[in-house]
């Protein structure tokens, strides 16, 4: 039930993109226009969504979940990484290929996918998750894209989503909670977040040969690795591992952690690439790429992980 749950609500993200691709296709917008909606859901939707989730209340259960879910995330980030220097090195792979097999768009697809699956109070356990990807992401991901040696701890710390956790994290250990009003208006712009980056995506694919796809020669390769390969690693690993029985929910939660990790490669990696003067077009088409396909993949290893676990 849950795969079929999982396969609808991507089919529906999926729709979205569709309907994002058509106003640029329509010439209603340009592509340049997602800028805008992507500063938005950066600044705007994310925080509400993150300090949202932390509004419930506190309880030893939810924080020993908190616990195992930063385990397991940290536990995923570290084998697919020392995974990646040993394939990265021996199929030659570049910087952006390394940074894409690694590092998942679970920033804009996990919370509604965990939403629609699970249920509002099980998305606190992607904050576990989001918090570590942020930190490696801009400290071992930017060193790997741009092959630097040194952590710009700066980028780190003054990320608005690090930002918008810690705050969620005082509200939740300190038990406060926000008015009620306050709180409707921050779910309320929350529940962007699904639609808005999916329509950012569809944006962006609108303005975009799918022809030169074909021309990336190593691109099925990646594909495989980040939708197939690294998620039934994951699944391996989770199981091997025995995370699941330190806490009652432990098999739901580290769900939630495989969840973050079969999602399309990250979007942020594309964005970096542009900044960085790096291969912004080949981050965009393994993005584009896995985004498209991921709504195959993703409940059949969600059924995989129900059927091992």
């Amino acid at each position: 039930m849950i795969a079929i749950i999982l396969a609808k609500k991507i089919l529906s993200l999926f729709l979205i993109m569709v309907m994002g691709a058509a106003l640029v296709k329509s010439k209603v917008l340009k592509a340049e226009d997602s800028k805008s909606i992507s500063v938005v859901t950066l600044y705007l939707v994310m925080p509400c969504v993150i300090i949202s989730s932390f509004q419930v209340e506190y309880t030893e259960e939810i924080r020993d979940g908190l616990v195992l879910a930063l385990i397991g995330a940290a536990l995923v980030h570290v084998v697919l990484i020392a995974v990646t220097a040993v394939l990265g090195k021996a199929l030659r792979w570049d910087p952006v290929e390394k940074d894409s097999a690694i590092y998942s768009n679970a920033g804009n697809l996990i919370i509604p996918i965990v939403t629609a699956m699970l249920g509002k109070e099980w998305i606190i356990y992607t904050s576990a998750f989001l918090s570590v990807q942020l930190i490696l992401l801009w400290s071992h991901g930017k060193m790997v894209l741009c092959g630097e040696k040194k952590i710009d701890i700066k980028k780190i710390v003054t990320n608005v989503n690090m930002i918008s956790i810690l705050v969620g994290i005082l509200l939740f250990i300190c038990r406060i909670e926000l008015p009620a009003v306050l709180r409707d208006s921050v779910d309320t712009v929350g529940s962007m977040v699904g639609p808005a980056a999916m329509i950012v995506t569809g944006m962006l694919i609108g303005n975009m040969d799918l022809k030169k796809l074909t021309a990336y020669r190593k691109l099925p390769m990646m594909i495989f690795v980040r939708l197939m390969g690294f998620p039934l690693l994951n699944i391996l690993l989770l199981k091997i591992s025995g995370l699941a029985g330190m806490v009652p929910a432990g098999e739901t939660i580290l769900l939630i952690t495989l969840l973050a990790t079969i999602t399309p490669s990250a979007s942020t990696i594309t964005q970096m690439a542009q900044v960085y003067g790096k291969d912004a077009d080949y981050a965009s088409a393994i993005n584009v790429a896995t985004t498209l396909l991921c709504i195959i993949t993703m409940p059949v290893m969600v059924m995989i992980y129900q059927y091992v676990m």
